[in-house]
């Protein structure tokens, strides 16, 4: 029975697997459908659809999905006491739906007939069947052969999950794999072939069939011989209702009926989108022993009166027809058909979800800032401004920083000319002195006054030409003590004049502080003394030093121009 079995499945797999490989090699959509259609949301998961689709979610809402709907047809054994006679035939009718990728519910009826027929015969474990007894006598050594033709109804509801959905490197397959298991009802009707309606309802002569192969000749290599003689002896009525269990219950008007566990496997080809064929073998377990009549099963030797007992179950090995039914709203095909992660890489490769797009705002001025927050609209090109959008004035004299010739100008010292630049006063520690200097008191030898004091050295790291952050600062502090003291001209001194090299690099560095004091701090060039390649001093320091009275230009040509630092 089993041998047959699996070769009618064989046969289905070698049928529709070619058909099957062929779909799943076909180019396949970007998704199995428009993660963004709302349609397709039940109205209870619409508030993560729109979360989701704002962005404020990042997992789009699971579908509404169709129904299955499938009819059966298949070959229907029963594993108990008598051996399963083929062919015997079952169909099947069921509902199923997705409750997410890999889990769905079936509601399930299956119609079936199953018969047995023992090519062994029985001389005395009958004789406890009190319905075969009364038709053989187990003392006068008749011998039986259990025979029975069984009609079973089945009502189950079925998990059933599926396995190879869940795909990484495809985006979907046209085959699903599963595994089912659930509960249900069944009812069964179990009758025996005893008499001849051939002869005025006789009991057959089975004697005559074991007189035919000898006590010694039921052996399994003659067991086709047999069932065929058999056969050849038997009508096909099934007249005599089987042995039944009065302890277990009964409906429609005494046809006994049990709880039964099924579970079983299968697999799905997908012929189209609406259509798909199913391969499924069903296992139905009840407690019950008498679904083929038979209570007690002899084992062994034909003569031995040993006899066991187990419960009955059968077995549905079915080809289905199945078809995705649409309920009333837009729905997506049953979802053991989608990839979960179908969308995920989709949107990796190719992104579709919605995104806001960058705000393009005015700025008529072109200063940064966006017109609706520009206190100043009509800022000049080049002017750096604050966050409103207003020129910066860093030392407050009311000129703006990219007209301004002295950037910071000290209060004292406002207010100032057009250029920015103020006119400071006499320290007052200097008021007297510069008085009686002023009245010929006090002589100066020629030279003109300055009381600008101590000024920082810059120091310049390796062979660097550029001013560090910390230089920066130290220029800004001699250019405030400069501005403060207006009739000051500071020397700038460069030392290095051991090589060329060493005199270019101490002119580059005298000219880069000159130039910053010169174009960020807005002090004029006619009030410093270039000097470089001194000696006597450290060939990474520039020393900065009052030079009021001193003679000395302000510019000198680079003595080495081919060696000249960029």
């Amino acid at each position: 029975m089993i041998g047959k079995k699996y070769v009618v499945l064989a046969g289905f797999l070698l049928a529709f697997l070619s058909q099957s490989f062929a779909q799943d090699n076909t180019t396949e959509s970007a998704y199995s459908y428009d993660i963004r259609d709302s349609s397709l949301i039940p109205a209870k998961r619409i508030p993560q659809h729109n979360e989701f689709l704002n962005n404020a979610y990042p997992f789009p809402a699971l579908p509404r999905n169709q129904w299955e709907l499938g009819v059966k047809g298949g070959l229907s054994t029963i594993s108990g006491d008598v051996r399963s006679q083929l062919p015997t035939f079952g169909f099947g009718l069921h509902a199923r739906k997705a409750l997410g990728y890999t889990f769905s519910l079936r509601l399930e009826y299956d119609y079936m007939t199953m018969k047995g027929l023992n090519w062994q015969p029985s001389y005395t474990g009958y004789a406890a069947n009190p319905q075969i007894s009364q038709y053989y006598s187990a003392a006068a050594h008749d011998a039986v052969f259990y025979n029975y033709k069984s009609t079973i109804q089945e009502l189950a509801f079925e998990g059933i999950a599926t396995l190879n959905n869940i795909r990484f490197h495809r985006a979907k397959s046209n085959i699903a794999i599963y595994v089912l298991g659930g509960f249900g009802l069944m009812t069964y009707s179990t009758f025996y072939n005893l008499t001849n309606d051939n002869a005025n309802g006789a009991p057959y002569d089975f004697n005559s069939v074991v007189a035919q192969y000898g006590a010694s000749g039921f052996t399994y290599g003659n067991r086709k011989a047999i069932k065929t003689t058999l056969k050849n002896m038997m009508d096909n009525t099934y007249e005599t209702e089987a042995q039944r269990d009065p302890s277990q219950p009964t409906i429609f008007g005494g046809t006994p009926f049990r709880p039964v566990l099924v579970m079983g496997a299968g697999i799905e080809i997908k012929l189209s989108d609406k259509f798909n064929i199913a391969i499924e073998d069903k296992v139905s377990i009840t407690k019950s022993d008498l679904l083929d009549g038979q209570e007690w099963q002899e084992t062994g030797d034909i003569n031995s009166h040993a006899m066991t007992r187990d419960y009955d179950s059968y077995n549905f090995l079915s080809l289905g027809l199945n078809y995705n039914l649409t309920i009333g709203k837009p729905a997506v095909q049953p979802l053991w058909w989608i990839n979960p992660l179908d969308y995920a890489y989709s949107e990796i490769n190719a992104p579709r979800h919605m995104k806001l797009p960058k705000p393009i705002l005015d700025d008529a001025d072109g200063d940064g800032v966006t017109d609706q927050f520009d206190h100043e609209p009509n800022t000049p090109a080049g002017c750096p401004v604050d966050t409103h959008g207003v020129s910066r004035d860093t030392d407050g004299d009311g000129v703006p920083d990219c007209k301004d010739k002295e950037l910071i100008t000290p209060t004292q010292c406002q207010p100032v000319d057009a250029d920015g630049v103020g006119k400071c006063p006499d320290p007052a520690c200097c008021k007297e002195l510069n008085a009686r200097l002023d009245s010929g008191a006090i002589g100066t030898g020629g030279k003109t006054r300055c009381f600008i004091g101590d000024l920082p050295s810059i120091v310049f790291k390796g062979r660097s030409v550029t001013l560090s952050k910390d230089g920066k600062a130290l220029a800004s502090t001699i250019a405030e003590k400069m501005r403060n003291n207006p009739g000051c001209k500071v020397a700038v001194i460069g030392y290095g004049e051991s090589s060329k090299s060493a005199q270019q690099l101490s002119w580059d560095r005298v000219n880069e502080v000159i130039k910053y004091l010169v174009e960020k701090e807005g002090v004029s060039s006619d009030r410093f003394i270039f000097r470089y390649g001194q000696t006597g001093g450290d060939e990474n320091t520039i020393d900065v030093k009052d030079g009021t009275g001193e003679e000395g230009p302000n510019t000198v040509p680079a003595p080495h121009p081919n060696l000249r630092k960029k």
